[in-house]
C-alpha cells in the first residue's frame, strides 16, 4: 500500500528571507532523516521524498467564471504550510505509522499521512 506523508511547518518559522540559510538545528535534523531514508530506500519501502520551495514563490490555478486563471502564492493565508512530501510503499498504515513517528520525531514538525488511491480507486 503507497501512503503519502505531507510535512507541515508553521508559516511563521518559514522566512522567506532566511530560507536558503538553515540553522544548525535544522540540518541536524535533517542528516537524521537522511539516515532514516537510506534505511527506507534499503527496505525497498521508500518511493521518492522531497521539500518543497517556499509559498511565496509558489502559484496557484483555479477555475473562476472567467476561465482559469493563474495567481502568485498560495490559495489561502495558512497558519502551516505544506514543507515536504514523501511517498512510500509498505505493507500497511501500522507500519506507515511506525515510520511516520520516526520522521517527526527527527525533524519536529507535524506529518500528515494519506492512502494513495491506486487502481482500486473505483472498485
Amino acid at each position: 500500500m503507497k501512503y503519502l506523508l505531507l510535512g507541515y511547518t508553521p508559516a511563521t518559522a518559514w522566512d522567506a528571507a532566511t530560507a536558503d540559510t538553515p540553522s544548525a538545528e535544522a540540518l541536524a535534523a535533517f542528516a537524521t532523516y537522511q539516515q532514516l531514508e537510506q534505511e527506507l530506500i534499503a527496505a525497498g519501502e521508500l518511493v521518492t521524498s522531497e521539500g518543497l520551495g517556499h509559498p511565496a514563490v509558489s502559484t496557484t490555478v483555479r477555475k473562476t467564471a472567467d476561465g482559469v486563471v493563474a495567481t502568485d502564492g498560495p490559495f489561502a493565508e495558512l497558519k502551516e504550510v505544506l514543507a515536504s512530501f514523501a511517498v512510500i510503499d509498505v505493507a500497511d498504515h501500522e507500519r506507515a505509522v511506525q515510520i511516520t513517528a520516526r520522521i517527526v520525531e527527527a525533524l519536529g514538525e507535524p506529518i500528515e499521512i494519506r492512502p494513495v488511491m491506486g487502481e482500486d480507486f473505483t472498485a
